[in-house]
């Protein structure tokens, strides 16, 4: 019997899985970026709105947690820079139910410190840490701390930056695993002046030192667009596929910011 080519094998394999419904935990969608390593200038205020929505996800409640799919996410995020090396964002948390209408989800803090640019590194290179809570209804762990190193590098008109994230859960079911890695990247390119195609992933393996299988494993790609229309304007779009089963398989992100 010779059945089907290893190649078509695969290819249905890959297809079966897409169709499977993604019970497991969601990934975190409210705020889907890679940061860059510039910081607010001193004296300045970034205002950022976040839209994010996963056209495929989770249908049903999973352990207590709303379901992702046709949910819209709306972050607000307001950034100060208080020297050349030092900003301080603070985010609110906003969800859009398809069944029970517009609800806040929680507050974040987030400091973050940059190598200054005189000192003419070769890279870009900033530090984040993030603390905050989010309702039960949307996380199983409700304190959370974010460590989050970046570095970022602009070769002719490539960007390259990367993000290699370690999260702790500070109350709620995540205490039991320990840190976390969920590492994101992105590769830009600056097709012309105005407009910069790209793409963009971001994952979570699990506990360090202990990483999870595959199944339980957290992997999308996002193809984005970035649009410099203006310096005192952010304007990012993407449409990200899940790679796995405890992924949302296909989501819809915005950023628009404006510099004051």
């Amino acid at each position: 019997m010779t059945g089907r080519p290893p190649a078509l094998r695969r290819l249905g394999l890959l297809a079966a899985l897409a169709l499977l419904p993604a019970h497991a935990a969601a990934q975190g969608n409210f705020e889907i970026q890679v940061y860059p390593s510039e910081t607010v200038p001193a004296g300045r205020t970034m205002f950022e709105l976040h839209s994010n929505s996963a056209i495929l996800g989770s249908t049903q409640t999973d352990d207590g947690t709303r379901p992702t799919q046709h949910a819209v996410h709306e972050t607000l995020e307001i950034t100060h820079g208080w020297t050349s090396w030092f900003e301080t964002g603070v985010y609110l948390f906003t969800s859009i139910q398809p069944d029970d209408g517009w609800e806040w989800v929680g507050n974040h803090v987030r400091p973050r410190v940059r190598v200054p640019e005189d000192w003419h590194w070769a890279v870009g290179l900033s530090l984040s840490v993030e603390i905050g809570y989010q309702r039960r209804e949307y996380s199983t762990d409700t304190w959370t701390m974010e460590i989050r190193p970046i570095i970022d590098k602009q070769i002719g008109p490539w960007y390259l930056a990367v993000n290699p994230v370690l999260d702790q859960t500070l109350k709620g079911e995540g205490t039991k695993t320990g840190i976390e890695f969920s590492p994101s990247a992105k590769i830009g390119f600056d097709l012309t002046k105005v407009v910069s195609p790209g793409i963009e992933y971001y994952g979570n393996l699990g506990p360090v030192g202990d990483i999870n299988d595959a199944r339980h494993q957290q992997h999308q790609v996002f193809t984005v667009v970035d649009l410099n229309v203006d310096p005192r304007w952010e304007l990012n779009f993407g449409v990200g596929v899940g790679l796995t089963h405890a992924t949302d398989r296909l989501t819809l992100k915005m950023i628009l910011g404006r510099r004051f």
